[in-house]
């Protein structure tokens, strides 16, 4: 069986608005609890801060109810979180010493690494829940490239 049909990645902002995180969580849940009774149970989460530390943090406590889930931290290149505040370091540690698995993109520091890690998500996948509010950036290149890709695509941007 083809896992992509399993399989959904997560994309999103390195910041979010204070205070909102549980409300962007609810607004995931909208789409991802659906998936999981249908049998999707592969994650994809990129390692960034914001979203995606949210996103696999909360994944991670989620097992508990559903135990099938399996999130992969997808990272650019190894010490990517060298330049993080020792506070952060310490959260991606966590988040690492319990996901099923680590996969690094590229050897070395680059541009391309971070385009790389985003192909990868989406590359093994068949959703994507994102959360992006411009058109430029990292999180909107995922989610073009994600359409293009032919991905069932939800934006848990706040409804206005």
């Amino acid at each position: 069986m083809d896992k992509r049909t399993q399989t959904c990645c997560f994309t999103g902002h390195r910041h979010l608005p204070a205070g909102e995180e549980e409300a962007i969580w609810k607004r995931v849940q909208e789409h991802l609890i659906p998936l999981l009774e249908q049998g999707v149970r592969y994650f994809g989460v990129g390692g960034a801060l914001g979203f995606d530390t949210l996103v696999a943090e909360k994944l991670l406590d989620l097992r508990r109810q559903y135990p099938q889930i399996r999130v992969i931290l997808v990272l650019p290149f190894r010490g990517y979180q060298s330049r993080w505040t020792a506070a952060q370091q310490a959260r991606a540690a966590r988040i690492e010493s319990r996901v099923d698995k680590v996969v690094y993109c590229c050897d070395a520091p680059s541009r391309e690494a971070f385009l790389a890690r985003d192909r990868h998500l989406v590359d093994g996948s068949a959703y994507c829940i994102g959360y992006c509010t411009r058109a430029t950036g990292g999180t909107a290149y995922t989610l073009r490239y994600a359409e293009k890709q032919g991905l069932q695509i939800w934006n848990v941007i706040k409804s206005i």
